[in-house]
């Protein structure tokens, strides 16, 4: 037999209070002195009440949930990201609404007139289609990572430091030419930071150096073929040369990784592939790739951080917003592996 469902009127009962008393438990406990919340949240023990989530969002607003705008799931290193922002539901109980924008301006807005409709109480976004000042436009806790924030609070990594590492690790090398393959990154996107750390230490050693910059796909199998285009374009201009490629992604390091296995069936002397991110598929390649890892875990971790101190702000009877964003740097490592010497 299914058990009775205990309502404020059975908790009031029993515990004597009012159910007014009990509501204000629930919806501004701080309202009631230390000693009766003791004495309610004891009852609910002992009653075994089971809390109705859709009763509490109605009475408080209080939805609970959070949303993240990830741009696709196709490229390894939002698949991990989302996969630890998910994992923090341990930690703080919050509930998640996840949307894949694919870059589409029109779907985005749906998106977020979506999330806005389920009185979210805070907003994670990767994606790029917006501008931060649109997104501030909101009035409620967002984090970015690793795009344009000037508005809102950020989390990313310290693109230009892990370039630096990469590009360092092919001249050390003995790299005799380096190629950065990546998108044209707008100069306000974290990312671009990639592409100057490259450049910057290629110019100071004195290296050869090519940057090619290109539409790069936005699905697996449109990626695919412009990365062989790429590897092409790189096979045939530079025979005999030892190449150090360092690739915007790891999801592009393994595909320009499996185009050279397909053509020679090993890794030649003459090629270093770096990539960036550290997402699993680094390490699953059919050899492990040489990386920067990007601590996905630890952005993840800071961002939740510094969305819920903004989300136990709004709560308060009295809120002060942020009078600034904050923005947090997170340091990248080098992780060195079987695709470099």
């Amino acid at each position: 037999m299914s058990k009775k469902k205990v309502t404020f009127a059975d908790i009031a009962k029993y515990t004597g209070f009012s159910k007014t008393t009990i509501s204000r438990y629930f919806n501004d406990p701080d309202s009631l002195t230390l000693e009766n919340q003791e004495k309610i949240a004891k009852a609910l023990d002992e009653l075994d009440y089971q809390e109705n989530k859709l009763a509490k969002v109605l009475a408080n607003g209080k939805s609970e949930f959070v949303g993240i705008i990830i741009p696709n799931l196709y490229l390894h290193y939002y698949s991990e990201m989302l996969n630890q922002l998910l994992s923090s539901y341990t930690d703080y109980h919050y509930k998640f609404l996840v949307f894949v924008s694919s870059d589409q301006k029109e779907l985005e807005q749906q998106y977020l007139d979506e999330l806005m409709a389920y009185k979210i109480e805070g907003l994670i976004v990767l994606s790029h289609t917006f501008p931060s000042e649109k997104l501030a436009s909101y009035h409620i806790p967002i984090v970015a990572i690793e795009r344009e924030a000037e508005h809102i609070c950020s989390v990313n990594t310290d693109n230009y430091m892990g370039a630096v590492q990469a590009a360092t690790l092919l001249i050390r090398n003995q790299c005799e030419i380096l190629i950065h393959v990546n998108v044209p990154v707008p100069k306000q996107v974290p990312a671009y930071n990639r592409i100057r750390g490259f450049e910057d230490t290629c110019i100071e050693h004195h290296v050869p150096y090519e940057l090619m910059l290109q539409d790069l796909g936005s699905t697996y199998e449109t990626t695919y073929e412009a990365i062989k285009k790429v590897f092409v374009k790189i096979d045939n201009a530079y025979p005999g040369k030892k190449k150090g490629v360092f690739l915007a992604n790891d999801t592009y390091a393994n595909i320009f990784l499996n185009l050279v296995f397909q053509k020679y069936g090993t890794l030649p002397e003459e090629y270093q592939i770096m990539g960036f991110d550290n997402s699993p598929i680094a390490n699953e390649a059919i050899i492990p790739i040489s990386t920067i890892g990007q601590q996905i875990d630890q952005i993840s971790k800071t961002a939740m951080e510094l969305l819920i101190l903004q989300m136990n702000e709004m709560k308060k009877r009295q809120p002060v917003p942020l009078s600034e964003p904050i923005h947090k740097q997170i340091t990248p490592v080098l992780i060195r592996r079987n695709t470099t010497d």
